[in-house]
């Protein structure tokens, strides 16, 4: 009863985010939007005359940095003054989301520990982690190719026509083509605490499992460290019962301020390209319930219908991290196994993204149709092969997708600045992403616990 009031809350916030969001962009934050946006076209104006001039040292070429350096300033404080006004809804969300990172590091820590010392030998987590494993790469390779598929089939871009920018286009976002050594770095921590500091799921994830494995391997001694940490994960999870109260008022924080400060404009200029990526996430839904079907049977569907909630918060705060701890409740509830859970779940934050890899080939592909540039079939394989390996292990960057994006897009010569495309609505696009992550790891944990014999039946 306490679980379907704080999904119906969460609904009722979702909708009243927007509709008060819809009536301060309209009454209040609309009037600095158009300011922001004048002052940038004029900023990009120019900066093509600028990037024209020959004569860096004429009157005319003097009067116009001064003017790209008003605009700017222009743009800059009107942004400010946008933001001091909806500071308040943002501050909700904000809020909620340090509250679930506090407790995101050493939940992992303490359930994954508990996980493998409970697995026992380093067979039975090797074997584990093979299935898992397995499940991601061939997940992870069937969100990207039908990512790929459906953007060859819809084109969204290609009514854009869009003339390829100026280089002097920034896009805020730093490239990310991920060396072997950088990968390595990311994926082996120097310091635990750094780590946790840091919420980098799968460098805790790496420790966890040379301590889980060590603990089992003393024997009777680490029964009092797994009694510990399972009691400590206990702990954490009555803590996420106490935040979890407050994610309606985050979603109502986090609604308002997106639609306030984009508009519902947003959804009409980018109406194809956001319908046809919503449609492709619910075919891969689609896919992801099939796949689940074949191995839970007629089970599948309780899943789905247990996991509304984290869904909804994932969608409606854009963070699949904020809905980690209710998942790994429910799923112990729906049946799995604890060690299951404590084991595939946190691995799944990194390696089983399955809605933002989807996204990668998608947004990719767009921006290069937007340009009018043609990829053949192989450069598409060779992109999709590449988002493949860039994109696992960074799921605590920021707006880790457009990141990985970033770095991928460049070594086919299509333009970074395309990005700016897609930054203004990707918190729109980032919460489909999110609630699918959510769902997809769902179903990945219960497939493995299937595997292993050691999912039971539900708990009322």
């Amino acid at each position: 009863m306490k679980k379907n009031k704080l999904t119906l809350f969460i609904f009722i916030a979702l909708i009243a985010g927007i509709a008060l969001g819809y009536i301060l962009n309209v009454n209040s934050i609309d009037v600095y939007n158009q300011k922001i946006l004048n002052a940038d076209a004029k900023v990009k104006s120019i900066e093509v005359s600028i990037a024209k001039s020959t004569d860096t040292t004429s009157i005319a070429y003097t009067q116009l940095k001064a003017e790209k350096k008003a605009n700017s300033k222009i743009k800059k404080e009107n942004e400010d003054i946008r933001e001091k006004k909806l500071e308040y809804f943002t501050l909700l969300s904000d809020i909620f989301l340090r509250l679930i990172k506090m407790i995101v590091a050493p939940l992992v820590f303490t359930t994954l520990v508990v996980g493998v010392a409970k697995v026992g030998d380093i067979k039975a987590v090797g074997r584990i982690g093979g299935k898992t494993l397995g499940w991601f790469l061939a997940m992870s390779l069937m969100s990207l190719v039908l990512g790929m598929i459906l953007v060859n089939l819809f084109e969204p871009g290609r009514h854009m026509k869009l003339s390829l920018p100026d280089h002097l286009v920034n896009t805020g976002i730093q490239k990310a083509a991920m060396s072997v050594k950088d990968f390595i770095a990311h994926v082996f921590p120097k310091s635990i605490a750094e780590s946790m500091a840091n919420n980098e799921i799968l460098q805790i994830v790496v420790f966890s499992l040379f301590f889980g494995v060590a603990t089992a391997a003393i024997g009777d001694l680490g029964q009092v460290v797994i009694k510990a940490f399972d009691a400590i994960a206990h702990v954490i999870l009555k803590m996420t019962g106490y935040v979890m109260n407050f994610a309606p008022l985050a979603v109502f924080g986090a609604m308002t301020a997106i639609i306030a400060k984009q508009g519902l404009n947003v959804l009409n200029t980018y109406a194809i390209f956001i319908g046809e990526f919503y449609l492709g996430l619910g075919i891969l839904w689609c896919v992801l319930i099939f796949l689940g079907f074949l191995v839970l049977k007629k089970r599948i569907f309780r899943l789905v219908n247990d996991m509304k909630e984290p869904a909804i918060l994932a969608f409606s705060t854009a963070s699949s991290e904020a809905a980690y701890p209710k998942t790994m409740m429910l799923l112990e509830r729906f049946g799995c196994k604890d060690k299951i859970v404590s084991f595939v779940l946190p691995l799944g934050y990194s390696f089983n993204l399955d809605g933002s890899m989807m996204y990668m080939t998608f947004a990719s592909l767009f921006i290069a149709q937007a340009y009018g540039i043609h990829l053949g079939f192989e450069q598409q394989i060779s992109m999709l092969l590449i988002l493949m390996l860039t994109s696992k292990g960074i799921a605590g960057v920021p707006r880790a997708s457009l990141v990985v994006i970033a770095g991928t897009i460049a070594s086919f010569n299509i333009p970074e600045a395309g990005l700016a495309l897609l930054i203004g609505i990707d918190p729109l696009l980032d919460m489909g992403r999110s609630a699918t992550n959510v769902v997809g790891n769902s179903i990945a944990t219960a497939v493995v616990s299937k595997w292993e014999g050691e999912l039971k039946e539900s708990e009322v």
